[in-house]
């Protein structure tokens, strides 16, 4: 019996189409058309979906969120939580070129959301989430001994840590390497957790 795969949903297939452009060649150079011609569909079906170009981004960011959330809630973990810890940041860095191609989504994301309140308020809620989870990582790494208020502030330093190496890496290409990522990210974790220092 010959199975039928199930088409996309046309949605889908125009969002993959403008997180391969916005990651090739950057926000300014998407066009409605260029998405158009990407996904295989009428000019018409892309502003159906997306109006504006912020509508655009906006779908881009979201998806990639919920690639590395998917990805993170499948990520094994083990006893050490300093471990899990790092191996969750792992995903947020531009290690691979998919990682990397998301981050420059996100830098793309960032920038506008800076002059656009609409997008700075969905900018705020997904660093609230993120910066809540690792907050509550880091007081386990503790082992209760941290109070809220500290690893909050421990999870934003190690957020604004990561958020700037991987803005390094993706605006430098060469200058940091995927090595030198994780050496970095290691030392953050060192000096945040001296007790807790991975073997």
């Amino acid at each position: 019996m010959t199975q039928v795969s199930t088409p996309r949903p046309t949605k889908d297939v125009i969002t993959a189409a403008l997180l391969d452009i916005t990651a090739e060649r950057g926000l300014d150079q998407v066009s409605v058309r260029q998405v158009a011609a990407a996904a295989g569909v009428a000019i018409g079906t892309v502003q159906h979906y997306f109006p504006t170009k912020d509508a655009m981004l906006t779908a881009a960011f979201t998806e990639v969120v919920r690639r590395i959330r998917e990805r993170v809630a499948a990520t094994a973990l083990g006893p050490d939580v300093r471990r899990n810890l790092a191996a969750v940041l792992h995903e947020l860095l531009p290690l691979d070129e998919r990682r990397a191609a998301e981050v420059r989504i996100q830098v793309a994301f960032a920038a506008r959301a800076a002059t656009t309140p609409a997008l700075a308020e969905l900018q705020g809620v997904i660093l609230g989430e993120v910066t809540d989870a690792i907050a509550t990582a880091f007081a386990l790494a503790e082992g209760g001994r941290a109070t809220p208020e500290r690893a909050r502030v421990q999870a934003q330093v190690v957020l604004a840590t990561v958020d700037g190496l991987a803005l390094h890496a993706v605006s430098s290409r060469e200058w940091m390497t995927a090595e030198s990522l994780t050496a970095a990210l290691d030392h953050a974790l060192d000096a945040l957790l001296p007790g807790e220092a991975a073997e």
